[in-house]
């Protein structure tokens, strides 16, 4: 989703900050130390096969290939992230994670094409830098440490390719997916919905398939070899790839269902109706004048009518029905601020985007002329979108 012009803080929850390329945030989150570490361990063993000499060094290779792969990775989400910004797309931030890396781009392409190639050049780069390493194996004498890492790093980025391309959400092969059938029917919730189908049942084909694939030697080892903890391994590793895409298609699903509902949420239908009262008036009349007039909400205003701070509801519910008439508005009231003034028309992202610049509980919400139109509650704009998301698309 598109950020408020004016945004608060970033929180450190992304991981450990790397840089900021385009001046795009990079993260590593804690999982990637537990999938580097289990790469060393992997291709460490590789490693003891083909360069046994190598000793106990063969594990400082491949902490060099965990890190040079997990830098392929980078790029191809570099990739991505250039084609949103290409697009006037703001991207929130790029994380590398376990099991490759996200590049959080915060709104939807406008046109399937968009949407296609947006998706298209992160293989497209792995690709790329597989053809690289494929011919800097030319360069490189096989057998050595070099020789090895160039070989590695061509598979690794071919593989990385190849499973991107996958045609079903959240991979890219996904979104291409979802681009093509949004380009034949005109609607992009129908290529997600078919692009999300097409990732569950790549889940499940992964969940069974890949352990199959394993123990068949289909994937280039002996079945005699692939018993005991080699055959948990890979099931555990099925596991998590399967629980990885189901989840993804998923949250691709609700994203797609939010987004399609997110202009009926309009301020001005959400607003409840509200009456004026001045700093000093008793809870209890000012909750007769609301009553009479059908309103829901108190603003407190001065002797000129400019509203000064809006009386929280909870603050209401907590006053025993005896104490109101002893109590005033204002000890009950919350000052306003500029970001707690919202604009009648605004609706949709935009809407979203202004109450989460400011956090609170009750808005004033004012027509273009300044004049007060109510108060909005965000447990109303909660409801509301909660009531959006259920609906069927």
């Amino acid at each position: 989703m598109r950020m408020p012009p004016q945004r608060p803080p970033e929180q450190p929850r992304g991981g450990i900050l790397m840089g900021r390329p385009f001046g795009v945030p990079v993260y590593v989150a804690p999982s990637w130390f537990l999938v580097a570490a289990l790469i060393t361990w992997v291709f460490g063993g590789q490693l003891d096969r083909v360069l046994p000499e190598l000793g106990a060094a063969r594990y400082l290779v491949s902490l060099f290939f965990a890190v040079a792969f997990y830098a392929s990775v980078l790029i191809h989400e570099l990739a991505h992230t250039i084609a949103a910004l290409r697009f006037e797309l703001p991207v929130r931030r790029i994380q590398l994670q376990f099991f490759g890396g996200v590049s959080e781009i915060e709104k939807e392409a406008e046109t399937p094409g968009r949407e296609f190639w947006l998706a298209f050049v992160g293989p497209l780069l792995s690709l790329a830098l597989a053809g690289v390493f494929y011919l800097a194996m030319n360069a490189v004498e096989p057998g050595t440490v070099p020789g090895v890492l160039v070989a590695g790093l061509m598979i690794s980025n071919l593989i990385v390719a190849v499973f991107n391309l996958l045609p079903g959400l959240p991979l890219d092969g996904g979104r291409m997916l979802r681009a093509v059938v949004w380009k034949i029917t005109g609607r992009p919730m129908s290529g997600t919905v078919a692009a999300a189908w097409v990732g569950r049942a790549l889940a499940v084909s992964v969940l069974i398939g890949l352990p199959l694939l394993t123990q068949s030697g289909a994937l280039g080892t002996r079945a005699e070899d692939s018993v005991g903890m080699d055959t948990v391994t890979d099931a555990l590793l099925a596991a998590i790839l399967a629980a990885i895409i189901w989840t993804g298609a998923g949250n691709s699903l609700r994203m797609a269902r939010l987004r399609e509902h997110l202009p009926e949420l309009r301020a001005r239908t959400l607003t409840r109706r509200a009456v004026p009262v001045e700093t000093h008036t008793p809870l209890s009349e000012a909750l007769r004048r609301a009553n009479d007039a059908g309103a829901r909400a108190l603003v407190v205003v001065d002797a000129n009518g400019e509203p000064l701070s809006l009386v929280r509801e909870a603050a209401i519910v907590g006053v025993p029905e005896h104490r109101r008439p002893w109590v005033a508005v204002s000890g009950l009231a919350q000052d306003l601020n500029d970001g707690m003034r919202v604009s009648a028309e605004l609706a949709g992202e935009d809407l979203l985007d202004v109450l989460r610049a400011t956090p609170a509980t009750e808005y004033l919400v004012v027509e273009e002329t300044g004049e007060i139109f109510g108060v909005l509650s965000a447990a109303d704009v909660e409801r509301a979108f909660v009531k959006a998301m259920a609906r069927p698309s």
